[in-house]
C-alpha cells in the first residue's frame, strides 16, 4: 500500500471552497470552487484504502474509488482520470450532482469517527484537470462496423450508451425534442450546480466521435415526427432512454388556479434564461413574490433555490415529512437554508387559496406513524393543524412519471408496466418490441443520473452483443 495512504487519522476533512451565501444568490454560478493545487492530494491520502471498500459498493457505476483516490495521493492524475472514466462516462457530471452523502462518501468507513473521503470532490478535480490538460479524448473505435444504432433521447442515459456503442465501432444517432444535447443536465439542473459548459464540453467529444445528433425531432405519429417503426427499418437496433417528463399532480380545491406551476416547467423556463432564449418578462419567475414550493426531493431543492436567486420576497418549501425522512440530499438542504430557505417540516397542502390567481396555500400539519410495508413511516394529519402560508408562485415538485409512449408512439406491442414504464428483459435490456432496448428513467422510473449512466452503459453492452451475436430463433420468438 502507498506510504501516502490512510492519513486520516491525523488530517481533517476539508470541503472544496464554496462561495458565501450572500454572492451566490446573485447568479447562478456554481457554488463550489475546485480544490487547490495539492489540495486534492492531501483529501485523497485520507483514504483508509479499506478491504471492502463499501464506497464502491454503493456506488451505481461500481467506481473504483480507492485506486483513483490512491493515485491522486500519490499525485498521479493522467492515471487517476484513466482509471475514474474506464467505469463513469461522466465523471465531472456526477462529481458535480450525485449526492455523494447518500452513496459513496454516506458508506466511507471512516466516515462515523474521522468524516468521510471527500469523493465527489476530488473526482470532479480529477476530470477537470484532465480536460485542462488535454487527456480528455474523444473514444475512437478501433474497428468501424456496418450497424447502426437509433438511440432515442439526448439525456445521460442516451448519451453514455452512444459513446459506448461508438466506440464498439457501431454508427450512432441520437434522436431529441429538445434543441440542445443533454436532456435534464441542461433543462433540469440549474447552473449553481451544473453549469451548462461541462454539458456542452461532452457534447463536442461526442461529436468528434462521431455520434450524430438529430436536434428538435420527437418520435410519434403526428406530423413532423419519426416514427418507432421508421428507425427500426433504418437501424439495426433502437434504444430508448427517453427519461421520465410527466409531472405528478397533487389535488384538492383551487388546484388549478393561475400561479401554480409543475417544477420542470419553472426549471426550464429558467435554465433558458441562463442560456440567453427569450423568455416573455414575469413568466414561470420568482422575482419580488412569496413562493411556496411543494415537495421534498432534489427537484424541489432546485427549485428553491432558483427562486431565491431570482429574487423573490420569501421561499418556503413544504414537505409532510420531516428532515431525516427527506428524500433530497442532505447537502442540498444545508446550501439552501444558508441561502435564505425556510423549510416547513411535517406539512402537506390541503387547498389553495385565491379567486382569479393564487394567493395562498391552506396545509396540514402532520405527523409520523408507524412504519408502512416498505419500511417508511406513515404520515397521519394532526388534529385542528391547518394553517395558511401565504403565495403569489406555488411550484409542486412532486416527482416525474413515464409519458404514455405505447399511445404517443403507435406502438401498441411495445408493453409497459403497471406503473407506465418499458418492461425489459432485466439482463438484455431488450424490450417486447424485437430489437428495441430500454434503459435509464424510462424503465426503473425517476431516479439518479449515476443510474442513468450505468443503465446506459449496461445497455449498450447488450446491443453490441446482439447486434454481433444474433439471439437464437427459439429465444428471438419468445
Amino acid at each position: 500500500m502507498s506510504a501516502k495512504m490512510l492519513s486520516f487519522v491525523s488530517v481533517s476533512q476539508v470541503q472544496p471552497p464554496k462561495r458565501l451565501a450572500g454572492e451566490r444568490r446573485a447568479d447562478f454560478d456554481e457554488i463550489y470552487e475546485d480544490f487547490a493545487t495539492g489540495q486534492a492530494s492531501v483529501q485523497a491520502s485520507r483514504c483508509s484504502q479499506c478491504g471492502v471498500p463499501f464506497c464502491s459498493i454503493h456506488c451505481p457505476l461500481g467506481n473504483n474509488i480507492p485506486d483513483w483516490l490512491m493515485l491522486t495521493a500519490e499525485g498521479r492524475l493522467e492515471e487517476a482520470y484513466a482509471v475514474s472514466q474506464a467505469t463513469n462516462t461522466f465523471p465531472e457530471i456526477c462529481g458535480r450532482i450525485c449526492p455523494q452523502d447518500r452513496l459513496c462518501e454516506g458508506n466511507c468507513v471512516i466516515e462515523k469517527g474521522f468524516e468521510s473521503v471527500t469523493i465527489g470532490a476530488v473526482e470532479r478535480y480529477i476530470t477537470d484537470t484532465a480536460f485542462e490538460k488535454g487527456w480528455v479524448k474523444p473514444a475512437m473505435p478501433v474497428h468501424e462496423l456496418e450497424s447502426s444504432v437509433a438511440v432515442i433521447g439526448a439525456g445521460p442515459a442516451g448519451l453514455a450508451a452512444a459513446e459506448r456503442l461508438r466506440a464498439a465501432g457501431h454508427k450512432v444517432h441520437v434522436y431529441d425534442r429538445h434543441d440542445r444535447v443533454g436532456g435534464l443536465l441542461i433543462y433540469g439542473i440549474p447552473g449553481f450546480k451544473l453549469e451548462k459548459d461541462i454539458v456542452a464540453r461532452r457534447e463536442k467529444l461526442l461529436e468528434d466521435q462521431g455520434v450524430v445528433f438529430h436536434l428538435n425531432q420527437s418520435v410519434g405519429i403526428g406530423e413532423g415526427e419519426i416514427s418507432l417503426a421508421q428507425l427500426r427499418r433504418d437501424y439495426d437496433a433502437v434504444l430508448i432512454a427517453t427519461g421520465v417528463y410527466k409531472a405528478r399532480e397533487t389535488g384538492g380545491p383551487g388546484s388549478g388556479l393561475p400561479g401554480i406551476v409543475r417544477a420542470l416547467d419553472y426549471l426550464t423556463a429558467s435554465n433558458r434564461r441562463s442560456l440567453g432564449d427569450r423568455i416573455p418578462d414575469g413568466e414561470l419567475e420568482a422575482a419580488g413574490k412569496d413562493v411556496v414550493v411543494i415537495g421534498g426531493g432534489d427537484t424541489a431543492m432546485d427549485c428553491v433555490r432558483t427562486a431565491i436567486r431570482q429574487g423573490a420576497r420569501s421561499v418556503k418549501c413544504l414537505y409532510r415529512r420531516d428532515r431525516t425522512n427527506m428524500p433530497g440530499s442532505v447537502r442540498e438542504v444545508k446550501n439552501a437554508e444558508e441561502e435564505g430557505v425556510e423549510f416547513v417540516w411535517l406539512a402537506a397542502p390541503e387547498a389553495f387559496l385565491g379567486d382569479s390567481v393564487v394567493t395562498g396555500v391552506r396545509a396540514q400539519r402532520m405527523r409520523l406513524g408507524l412504519p408502512d410495508a416498505t419500511g417508511r413511516q406513515s404520515i397521519e394529519p394532526e388534529s385542528d393543524g391547518l394553517f395558511t402560508l401565504k403565495a403569489d408562485l406555488v411550484i409542486k415538485a412532486l416527482g416525474f412519471d413515464p409519458e404514455p409512449l405505447p399511445e404517443l408512439w403507435g406502438a401498441d406491442d411495445l408493453e409497459v408496466s403497471r406503473w407506465g414504464t418499458i418492461k425489459i428483459d432485466r439482463e438484455r435490456f431488450e424490450t417486447s418490441v424485437p430489437g428495441v432496448f430500454a434503459a435509464g428513467d424510462i424503465v426503473r422510473g425517476a431516479s439518479l443520473v449515476v443510474w442513468a449512466i450505468r443503465d446506459g452503459r449496461d445497455a449498450a453492452e447488450q446491443i453490441d452483443q446482439w447486434i454481433r451475436e444474433p439471439a437464437p430463433a427459439s429465444l428471438a420468438a419468445e
